[in-house]
């Protein structure tokens, strides 16, 4: 059993959100699936409307996982290169072969989002969908996306911010807490990867306080809500 990470920002998690995802990584999209009801596809869809929106040359999909959102990426803009980056080698092993049976070509590379092997100005796009909350260090890892972008740039950030207030943010919560864990751990084997998950996204800032961060950073940011605030798509566009 692996051990559970520590949740929230400025935590020394990363070695043990790496052994997490590699545990769980053969269930992951049968997971996503399940768990999100297929919302999660039209999530990406909007995510992957916003990062494309300005033609980029050059995409980079950070925590790219098993490359969901990277192979959506490439599928709505072929003409552009795309790589995606993860620090788990075998959620990328999944990612390699879900594009190759798909005869879609992408550059899936190991890699640190808190340390990216990148130089600056690489990127035209950079996107994250779904694993910004794992970042040890959220300011950090800003930092990185601005470093990597070329002026002009974009950066997406898909995430689950904290339930909203109200009757619909309680019965996510209830959802999250006590419903989530119970299947995720049916089907992957590993329960408290499904108990971390919710204590992550309650530990993760409100939307206006991400956008605060990368304003903070140097990016011109809106963000906006999905599903009655489930999800939430931030936007940076770093200055010319």
């Amino acid at each position: 059993m692996t051990k559970r990470p520590a949740v929230g920002d400025k935590q020394d998690k990363g070695s043990d959100v790496q052994a997490m995802f590699a545990s769980i990584a053969p269930r992951y999209d049968l997971l996503n699936r399940v768990l999100s009801l297929g919302v999660d596809k039209g999530w990406r869809r909007a995510a992957a409307h916003e990062a494309l929106a300005l033609q980029p040359a050059r995409v980079l999909d950070v925590a790219t996982g098993t490359a969901d959102f990277a192979l959506e990426l490439k599928t709505r803009a072929p003409q552009a290169e795309v790589i995606g980056s993860d620090f788990v080698p075998q959620m990328l092993a999944i990612g390699r072969e879900k594009a190759a049976a798909r005869h879609i070509d992408i550059r899936l590379e190991e890699g640190d989002a808190l340390n990216l092997p990148y130089p600056d100005g690489s990127f035209d796009s950079i996107t994250c969908a779904f694993g910004f909350r794992n970042f040890a260090d959220y300011a950090r890892g800003l930092a990185e996306f601005h470093r990597v972008l070329a002026p002009g740039g974009r950066a997406v950030i898909l995430e689950f911010p904290p339930p909203r207030p109200g009757l619909l943010g309680s019965l996510f919560r209830v959802y999250f807490q006590h419903v989530l864990p119970r299947i995720g751990g049916l089907i992957s084997g590993n329960a408290s990867a499904y108990t971390y998950l919710p204590e992550s996204v309650l530990a993760f800032p409100e939307p206006e306080r991400l956008a605060q961060l990368m304003r903070a950073t140097g990016f011109r940011t809106r963000y906006r809500l999905l599903t009655f605030g489930i999800a939430a798509i931030h936007v940076g566009d770093k200055l010319p």
